[in-house]
């Protein structure tokens, strides 16, 4: 359908939408007058990843058309562990581990929004109610609206049970908690919204469900579609393991090259979500011919990075890659030809950057080497297929091409 207000017509145009509770009431309260939507983020680790970047640049769109931002952060919820697409049960940090990384992760936030003005973004933490809840008053209020039958039937439950993965009780209550937090910020902030990935689809229409049921008031869900690569992979999986928004926890460089290594058939929908591009400009970017797609590719990488490192950090990086791989040193690096996935150990020994499957396997757990700019973790068991660059120290670099 086609959306008259600028906020769901800016979301789907660009490929953010997957499903909302009620599209056209949604589309008319945003229409209407300033919404107030929200986003949640448990504090597992001192950054987010590129997995997050989905549901941080639909708030970003949401402030850009002239609605109010929630971000709000796990302080409570990290206790328990939300059961969404995982095996096995998470580990349970101690307060001051999350207090700890819920500080590193609010820096993020200050790159992609504004907390000034009038539709200025808020920071929340729902540990300010959760952590005072009574147990039985609370089961008695809010615990009556959830039925078990059809917790049952939600992804992030069933799809544990059935793979015969243990579900703890702790894990189970946590929808319940996220329904609460909807129904608090909406009672403490006006929020009608919650967004998050389509995981989350059961989560948040218990939320929108109780609030209907204890307040009497119009409550909305939105969700993103699985972001995964061309080739099948989720977003932001790599050899070297995730890719954190933080420079602290991955380089600028890295960063950077992450986004140059996209996939030809990915660069589009990588712009239209991870960038402010105009879609005119992105269009004209996708539909370069042949190699010359690589210059997308840049502009992917210059974009991506300058919105969450600054702009400093992508023109660095930027110098850094045209250094290492532009010019004639570009065409003259050495190639080494595969039929398919190989062991990086045996790409290092074919590019000639180790003389045996020993020394490659030494220049690994020394941290020299690089795949696609990243360290690729400290396994020696890690694959490499075509298309990919094999860095040896600060000097040495090939590239995989097909046999």
């Amino acid at each position: 359908m086609t959306h008259a207000s600028t906020f769901l017509r800016t979301l789907d145009e660009r490929g953010f939408v997957h499903q909302i509770t009620d599209a056209a009431a949604l589309d008319a309260a945003a229409l209407a007058g300033p919404v107030t939507a929200y986003v949640g983020y448990d504090c597992t680790a001192p950054s987010l990843h590129v997995g997050n970047l989905v549901s941080i640049m639909m708030l970003r769109h949401l402030q850009q058309s002239g609605h109010k931002p929630v971000v709000l952060l796990g302080g409570g919820t990290t206790k328990v562990g939300d059961p969404s697409g995982k095996d096995e049960g998470r580990q349970l940090l101690d307060d001051a581990r999350i207090a700890a990384n819920m500080a590193s992760i609010r820096r993020i936030f200050e790159r992609f929004l504004s907390f000034e003005g009038p539709n200025a973004a808020v920071m929340m933490n729902n540990a300010d109610w959760l952590d005072g809840l009574a147990y039985i008053p609370f089961l008695r209020d809010i615990g009556r609206h959830f039925s078990v039958n059809r917790m049952l039937t939600f992804d992030s439950v069933k799809l544990r049970l059935d793979r015969e993965q243990p579900l703890s009780f702790l894990e189970f209550n946590y929808m319940i908690l996220q329904a609460y937090d909807f129904l608090e910020l909406s009672r403490r902030t006006g929020c009608s919204l919650q967004m998050g990935g389509s995981d989350q689809w059961g989560n948040i229409v218990n939320g929108t469900d109780l609030i209907r049921r204890v307040d009497g008031k119009p409550a909305f869900g939105l969700t993103t579609p699985l972001i995964t690569t061309a080739d099948g992979a989720k977003m932001g999986k790599t050899a070297a393991g995730a890719v954190w928004l933080h420079e602290d926890s991955l380089p600028g460089y890295d960063y950077w090259q992450f986004w140059r290594n996209t996939h030809d058939a990915d660069v589009g929908r990588f712009l239209r979500l991870f960038t402010d591009l105009p879609l005119s400009e992105i269009e004209a970017l996708e539909a370069l011919p042949g190699a010359e797609i690589n210059a997308a590719k840049v502009a992917l990488a210059n974009a991506a990075t300058a919105l969450c490192r600054g702009e400093a950090a992508a023109v660095a990086a930027a110098g850094t890659a045209r250094a290492t791989f532009a010019g004639d040193a570009g065409d003259d690096l050495p190639t080494f030809a595969v039929a398919g996935p190989v062991a990086l150990i045996d790409a290092l020994v074919g590019l000639g950057f180790a003389s045996s499957r020993k020394d490659a396997r030494r220049l690994v757990e020394q941290g020299g080497v690089r795949v696609n700019g990243a360290v690729p973790g400290e396994s020696v068991d890690a694959s490499v297929g075509v298309g990919m660059r094999i860095s040896a120290g600060k000097k040495r670099h090939g590239v995989l091409v097909a046999a």
